[in-house]
């Protein structure tokens, strides 16, 4: 059981994040890996293999990054084929503030999904409260389709998201999902 985690990252965040996946990922499924944009359109044939194929984006005025969108559009060359049908697909963004059109982002990433006949695992991690505050974690900004997270682009240096917990967790449930699907088969 093989779930590939693909991602650009322009300042380092959304790298961040892809790693916090695989470590919930790794918690469950031996065979966790990350590739670059560049790497994955670099190994499609790696790609094909997979059992689930995990996207991620920073969101950038509103949408998946440039860089993104060259991968997304570097799969029209098996489009037609349906190499990835019925595979599993998730996805999840990072952006400076606390909504920043994330949704926008994670809507073409399963649209994307859908383009390839891919079945989309949603994030599945409620928010949690306490005396009827709602908590930074899991899930503080309460994204159901997929998972969002927030960084702090104020500061210079590459800083930690928040939202890592509930990407651990996203990273847990996409590879207990994919395994159950595997063993049932």
């Amino acid at each position: 059981m093989k779930v590939i985690i693909v991602y650009h990252s322009g300042y380092g965040h959304t790298k961040i994040v892809a790693e916090y996946i695989q470590k919930g990922g790794l918690s469950i499924l031996p065979d966790v890996e990350l590739l670059s944009t560049i790497e994955a359109q670099n190994n499609f044939d790696l790609l094909h293999k997979a059992d689930t194929l995990v996207f991620g984006s920073p969101t950038y005025m509103g949408t998946v990054s440039a860089e993104f969108k060259k991968f997304m559009e570097a799969t029209s060359k098996f489009w037609y084929a349906q190499q990835w049908k019925n595979k599993f697909a998730a996805g999840f963004t990072n952006s400076s503030t606390l909504n920043g059109d994330k949704l926008n982002t994670l809507q073409q990433l399963s649209i994307f999904a859908a383009q390839h006949s891919m079945l989309w695992i949603s994030a599945g991690i409620l928010p949690r409260f306490e005396n009827d505050i709602q908590l930074d974690e899991p899930n503080g900004l309460a994204s159901y389709l997929g998972l969002m997270t927030l960084s702090d682009n104020a500061i210079k240096e590459v800083n930690q998201p928040k939202g890592l917990v509930t990407a651990e967790l996203f990273g847990k449930r996409i590879a207990e999902i994919t395994q159950q699907y595997k063993q049932s088969n």
